[in-house]
């Protein structure tokens, strides 16, 4: 119900705004309630927050005040800050990936995706209640599902540069389980040789499901 008010609350306004309003290109993204708009011209950008904030208003809405941010972002941002004695450009956070102003070995601009550390700790959190209620359970049919576990985090978070995030979470999963079997028996503990072996039989590496942003994206220039 959500989507279908958004829709005309948003999205068929934003279209005729961005077409009557704005001087320069436009993105506006949108993911549920979850929304991303970039602009060309800092002014269209607190144009556009101005105005729909009178937009929701006028339909009982309003803007999340700790997540609606204007911020300086893109392949000049990080140039202009800097000749203003400024730090890095701010990051934002959609759809459970933190975007940060980023270069690729040339030095072209290329936006940098990285699971937000948060959303990878909660998900910890939740495999470990889980190992906890699987103690008991036989260890391959652990290990088929957590093999289930990685694989769908890897389909989903599984963008370029964002291998070192990939790594850190198996990892953690290897010590969540490895903990897990050591409190099922006081006599027979494991060992990391064994948990090492359990690990290349059950806990696929990392893998990239998704192309390079210039791919897909164009986000590189």
């Amino acid at each position: 119900m959500a989507n279908v008010y958004l829709h005309y609350v948003f999205d068929l306004w934003v279209q005729h705004w961005r077409r009557t309003r704005t001087t320069g290109d436009v993105i506006v993204v949108r993911f549920a309630d979850d929304i991303i708009a970039g602009f060309q011209h800092e002014s269209d950008a607190r144009q556009f927050l101005s105005e729909l904030t009178d937009r929701f208003r006028k339909f009982n809405l309003e803007l999340h005040p700790e997540k609606t941010r204007l911020i300086e972002f893109g392949r000049f941002a990080a140039k202009k800050r800097k000749r203003r004695g400024q730090g890095k450009p701010d990051t934002f956070s959609f759809l459970g990936f933190t975007h940060i102003c980023g270069e690729v070995r040339s030095g072209r601009f290329s936006v940098l995706r990285q699971t937000i550390r948060s959303r990878m700790r909660a998900k910890l959190r939740e495999l470990k209640v889980e190992l906890r209620r699987r103690l008991h359970d036989p260890v391959p049919e652990v290990g088929a599902w957590l093999r289930k576990v990685l694989q769908g985090h890897y389909r989903y978070y599984g963008v370029p540069r964002n291998n070192y995030a990939l790594s850190q979470f198996r990892n953690q999963v290897v010590r969540l389980w490895f903990r897990t079997l050591r409190r099922r028996s006081q006599k027979t503990r494991t060992t990391w040789a064994r948990m090492n072996r359990l690990a290349s039989r059950y806990l696929p590496r990392p893998r990239l499901y998704h192309p390079y942003p210039e791919q897909r994206l164009c986000v590189t220039t």
